[in-house]
């Protein structure tokens, strides 16, 4: 199964506490925070690697567990699979809502996607949609660990419940199956897994 954790990271913007948090942190995670210029930008990174670490600290989960981290905003993003020996492949996401941003879902989305943000006239919506879509797209091109390399319009995603993969790029034969979240913030979240077992409940009980 794969069960995610989100974790408020705006105590860390208090330098005391960040500190104490920082030096929790392995080396290499301690040298991409200190290459970070804006303290927001430190607590996101320290505060993603913190909460795994507390994950594993709370609830037993080996080392060797697949897991993946994200953080946008005041928030940080952490999913892990329970069971590692299945080795599954994982990646989630967390965007906050703002605008929607047109030309970059015309260039980066597919077709079918662009179409439907662009159709929807109530703009609350629209941002809803755009963000849905960036969140989906981001958590499987992570899970896939291919990242920003894979061709965003090489797949396709379609809003059910959960979203399904339409199209999928050449050379990823495995199911993948989707999880959105409501954590109720103005935040979008998505996980993505080769696991068809991803928990229906986000947990909020971990504290940074």
């Amino acid at each position: 199964m794969i069960r995610t954790w989100i974790a408020d990271i705006r105590p860390l913007y208090e330098i005391d506490k960040y500190q104490t948090c920082y030096e929790t942190l392995p080396i290499f995670r301690k040298e991409k925070a200190d290459k970070i210029q804006s303290q927001r930008g430190k607590a996101q990174s320290a505060g993603a690697w913190a909460l795994l670490d507390r994950i594993r600290k709370e609830y037993g989960i080996a080392e060797e567990a697949a897991f993946n981290l994200s953080h946008s905003g005041d928030y940080v993003l952490c999913s892990v699979a329970l069971d590692y020996v299945s080795e599954p492949q994982v990646g989630c996401d967390i965007e906050s809502v703002k605008r929607a941003r047109l030309k970059v879902a015309e260039r980066f989305f597919c077709p079918s996607e662009y179409k439907m943000i662009l159709e929807e006239e109530n703009k609350e919506l629209q941002d809803d949609l755009f963000y849905r879509f960036w969140v989906l797209k981001e958590s499987f091109m992570k899970a896939t660990r291919q990242g920003m390399a894979m061709d965003t319009k090489g797949f396709e995603i379609q809003l059910s419940e959960p979203p399904t993969l339409l199209k999928r790029p050449d050379g990823y034969p495995q199911e993948y199956y989707y999880r959105e979240y409501d954590a109720g913030i103005p935040y979008k979240i998505a996980v993505c897994s080769t696991d068809k077992k991803i928990d229906s409940k986000i947990r909020m009980e971990l504290k940074l």
